[in-house]
């Protein structure tokens, strides 16, 4: 798959974009990376042609066909590039249960991570609490395993480690500790930086927080 076209559009601060981009950088899968605009009128023609249902990043092309949403785009590279650094598990138990916990990360763990930083007052206090719980039921399924795969890191791995950029944002906003709370997902999170193909994606923790800053200033919030 020497003459392999791919291509990634994603959103630097998105959590969704980075997953596809860290599995590229696993299986080490030369790419060309395309920035997106947030705005809805800022979008590319590709991006709106490539995935004219949502519209949304991140979107994987290869060879021309588009792979939508973050979790079968990773999946699809999974499968495709099989022969290097394996991110689901082999057994299918396993995978079931590496699929039921990453659903559960978009499902309960995205919205009060959204809604600590563009909110305030009783609605953040609700959200702060809520996401303490969820990354403890999550620090639960990492106990004391290295990744959440054990030894070698993988796909849960990637969809949670998206969420690490913006700690210090949640801190700031939400006023608490995640290390306090959950010292495991912070020493995890720390382990998953060492790493090249985690490092080099994730963007700065303050850089994050400089366009949180924007974010609520949007909202009327600051």
């Amino acid at each position: 798959m020497a003459n392999d076209e791919v291509i990634l559009l994603g959103f630097w601060p998105s959590m969704f974009g980075m997953r596809p981009r860290i599995a590229l950088e696993e299986k080490e899968v030369k790419y060309e990376y395309r920035e997106e605009e947030l705005m809805e009128a800022n979008k590319s023609p590709l991006l709106l042609q490539m995935n004219p249902i949502h519209k949304k990043i991140p979107v994987l092309i290869h060879n021309g066909k588009p792979i939508c949403e973050s979790f079968i785009a990773v999946e699809y590279i999974d499968e495709v590039w099989k022969d290097k650094a394996p991110l689901l598990p082999s057994d299918p138990y396993d995978r079931s249960q590496a699929r039921f916990w990453a659903d559960y990360i978009d499902k309960k763990l995205y919205i009060p991570a959204k809604t600590i930083h563009i909110t305030k007052g009783d609605e953040q206090e609700a959200a702060t609490k809520e996401f303490i719980e969820v990354l403890k039921v999550l620090e639960g399924v990492l106990g004391d395993k290295a990744y959440f795969g054990g030894d070698n890191f993988g796909y849960l791995d990637i969809a949670l480690i998206g969420f690490y950029c913006w700690f210090h944002t949640y801190e700031t906003y939400g006023n608490f500790s995640i290390e306090a709370e959950c010292p495991k997902i912070v020493a995890w999170g720390k382990r998953c930086m060492q790493m090249d193909s985690v490092a080099k994606i994730l963007p700065d923790q303050q850089k994050v927080l400089k366009l949180a800053k924007v974010l609520r200033q949007i909202y009327g919030l600051e």
